[in-house]
């Protein structure tokens, strides 16, 4: 059973919140604080030259594999191309498998033709701006009470992202199934804060502190694919979402609260061959104010694939939301969304990356039976967005 939260000590940040027990408060602070969007970096999408993410065909059975098997069978269709096998950078399972390798342009001419490749496509650069506010938490926040909330003790929660910060006192994390795809970077622990930021909307504990989550208490499995400066690569984003192909069961919830400003066929398959393994998928629609069927991974359709738009408080269809039906399947809150952050601490911030983890928990909480409340005002292409509900 569910009670209300009791209010929290005051954390050491610059914002004083008002503590109330009504469970509809949204009050943060008694000093006004301006909203604040993660965009993309204006990296975000620029090709790295040389690079390149190579999807094969089914015939090895990549998701049957271990991983040496796949970087053993990567290297030996390398070298029959002849290409050095130092050009392999990483391999990854899935539906389909692959790898990622440097590759000169003849190499990558020669490989094109080889009947085991399926497609070949550059390597992209993956960036979040920089836009949050540290503040104290606030009990039942507005946008929790709006799509509701349920026990989500005993469920999984997949979230590729920056991290999750493994010490927070109110989340609970897995850091045993949780796994590192930056080069160098073997913790997926936290630095950078968007996905401490994701999680804990997700699931963050009905205890007596901090925030509560849509499905709280959930198993949290951090898959770290943004750096501290939340920079990373579709290709790390696309190994991740291997990881969870190959390990993940029915009935866990991926969150993806990033991706390209381009269309990626190799993404787009991967999630939705996971998918249809009765995984489901929660996918932000992006912050551009654009057609989401333009871009990578929000444009992915298929059953258990969930594209997400914004609103605000007031129902309203967020200014910087992509939009279109052909892509969105809800709305959700993401805008002055006040969640867990790095170093046990919570902040306020805004995006389509913060409405996607509102659904993950609805996922979480009831399957793919979701309910709605409401649609979304002002929605810019004349189909209102339902808004999504427990």
């Amino acid at each position: 059973m569910f009670f209300k939260k009791i209010c929290p000590l005051i954390l050491a940040v610059s914002f004083a919140a008002a503590c109330k027990k009504d469970s509809g408060s949204s009050t943060i602070s008694s000093t006004p604080i301006d909203d604040c969007t993660i965009q993309m970096a204006p990296t975000n999408g620029k090709i790295i030259e040389g690079r390149y993410i190579v999807a094969i065909k089914d015939a090895p059975n990549s998701r049957s594999l271990s991983d040496r098997d796949m970087s053993d069978f990567s290297t030996r269709l390398l070298t029959k191309n002849g290409i050095a096998a130092n050009a392999l950078q990483n391999s990854f399972r899935g539906q389909p498998g692959g790898f990622i390798a440097n590759l000169k342009p003849d190499e990558l001419k020669r490989l094109k033709t080889d009947a085991s490749v399926d497609m070949i496509e550059p390597d992209r650069i993956i960036a979040l701006g920089d836009c949050f506010k540290v503040v104290a938490p606030s009990l039942i926040t507005w946008n929790v009470s709006r799509v509701g909330y349920g026990d989500g003790t005993g469920k999984t929660a997949w979230i590729i992202d920056s991290g999750i910060d493994y010490t927070h006192p109110d989340l609970n994390v897995d850091t045993v199934r949780s796994r590192s795809f930056i080069s160098g970077h073997p913790s997926a622990n936290d630095e950078n804060g968007h996905g401490t930021h994701v999680a804990g909307i997700i699931g963050a504990k009905n205890n007596n502190i901090g925030i509560l989550g849509v499905a709280s208490g959930a198993n949290l499995v951090s898959l770290r694919v943004l750096d501290k400066d939340g920079v990373g690569t579709a290709g790390e984003l696309i190994q991740a979402l291997a990881w969870v192909n190959t390990n993940g069961k029915a009935g866990d919830v991926i969150n993806i609260s990033s991706g390209e400003d381009s269309i990626s066929n190799v993404l787009d398959r991967q999630i939705e061959n996971t998918a249809a393994r009765g995984i489901f998928i929660t996918i932000a629609a992006g912050n551009d104010h654009l057609p989401a069927i333009n871009f990578s991974p929000g444009r992915a359709n298929g059953a258990n694939i969930y594209t997400v738009s914004a609103i605000d408080s007031l129902d309203k269809f967020a200014s910087f939301s992509n939009y279109g039906n052909d892509a969105v399947d809800y709305a959700a809150p993401g805008v002055r969304i006040v969640s867990t952050w790095i170093k046990g601490q919570y902040a306020i911030a805004s995006g389509t990356s913060m409405a996607a983890p509102h659904v993950a928990g609805l996922l979480l909480l009831d399957g793919s039976h979701i309910k709605t409340s409401g649609l979304a005002k002002n929605d810019p292409d004349s189909i209102p967005d339902p808004i999504a509900h427990y």
